[in-house]
């Protein structure tokens, strides 16, 4: 007779960072369960004020907190979002968690989801009927958002957390982690994107409701080749984009995302051709997908015939340098905001796409 209720137990988070309500989700799954995968969301994303740390650093994290025994039953595992197609997200989670059961067991796995009550994880739940759920109390008052409030504002505000509050929300070294994390070029950056987000939110601050921002973008695509511009400046600096911007108050979407493609990447294709070329467009409205607050972005699938030849591109008024990218050197790491996952939208790219997006530690 086992001691366990489940061969398996699955826990799906972001960990940013891993706080004290994360970690005994996963200890009570190790008191279930012979084997805990722990899928590590936002994996291979460029470093945001949301998404601060990699996933090879919440690894680290979150094995520090446990000892040689427990580690060796914990499989961490990074997941590629798929932030609007929930059958590609359900299917990699689903292919995950398939082979690491099979490389554990010889019969049908007990297999069950596991989080902390009324969170996100009962979201989950309705996408995976074929398991069982299993459920903890969550530890109150302990949320990654308020812990990363304080920790990119300034130095004194980072350490002054760290001193006061870190202990109730945070294990120790998960908190020796961020504060070796503190004053790197990569929080440095995180600092300069935190400062140029409350510039850019004081101008709304006395508006009756929070502004919403409505955005256009271009997917232009030939002969294997995506038309990407590389941002010069924060936030994002050195991040591939897509081709776009605001649309101005005289304008229908379809014409401002045409003016972007002239204005931003002097794209050479005359412009009935590109209207003709034309194959989709969609909205896409994820809450957090932008940096500056609730931003809605239309985005417009241009499918130009192959040449030999890719079109000119020039440098625009943005001063963003304007490239064509082989689809296959795409990487979520390098693109700005959630313009990696617009492309997937309209191409159909795997939630696996990057070829070291295998399941393993």
């Amino acid at each position: 007779m086992s001691d366990k209720d489940f061969d398996c137990l699955v826990f799906i988070g972001r960990f940013q960072p891993p706080h004290r309500g994360h970690l005994e989700v996963i200890h009570q799954a190790l008191a279930k369960a012979h084997q805990v995968i722990v899928l590590v969301g936002s994996a291979w994303q460029a470093r945001s004020l949301r998404n601060p740390w990699t996933f090879d650093e919440r690894s680290q994290m979150i094995r520090a907190c446990f000892s040689d025994e427990d580690n060796a039953r914990l499989e961490l595992v990074p997941l590629l979002d798929a932030l609007y197609n929930d059958d590609v997200w359900v299917r990699d989670v689903q292919q995950k968690v398939r082979e690491l059961t099979r490389a554990t067991s010889q019969k049908l796995p007990n297999v069950a989801l596991i989080g902390a009550q009324q969170s996100q994880s009962n979201y989950f739940l309705t996408l995976f009927p074929q398991w069982q759920s299993s459920s903890v109390m969550p530890v109150d008052g302990v949320t990654s958002e308020a812990i990363r409030a304080p920790l990119f504002k300034s130095m004194e505000s980072a350490m002054a957390f760290l001193d006061t509050a870190a202990d109730r929300t945070l294990e120790a070294p998960v908190a020796n982690a961020i504060e070796a994390f503190l004053g790197t070029p990569a929080w440095q950056a995180l600092h300069q994107e935190h400062q140029l987000l409350e510039a850019y939110q004081s101008a709304w601050r006395d508006a009756p409701y929070p502004p919403l921002f409505v955005t256009v973008n271009a997917v232009v695509v030939q002969s294997g080749h995506v038309l990407l511009v590389e941002r010069r400046s924060a936030p994002g600096e050195g991040l591939y984009a897509l081709p776009g911007g605001f649309v101005q108050n005289h304008e229908r979407l379809e014409d401002a995302c045409l003016r972007e493609l002239r204005e931003r990447v002097r794209l050479k294709v005359p412009l009935p051709v590109l209207k003709g070329s034309l194959r989709a467009q969609r909205l896409f409205d994820e809450p957090h997908r932008s940096w500056r607050g609730r931003t809605l972005a239309q985005a417009f699938y241009f499918a130009l015939r192959p040449e030999q030849r890719l079109p000119d591109v020039r440098t625009g008024q943005s001063g963003h340098r304007a490239t064509w990218l082989p689809l296959a050197e795409l990487d979520p790491e390098q693109l700005f905001e959630d313009h990696f996952f617009i492309i997937q939208s309209f191409l159909g790219l795997p939630a696996g796409f990057r070829a070291d997006s295998s399941p393993g530690n």
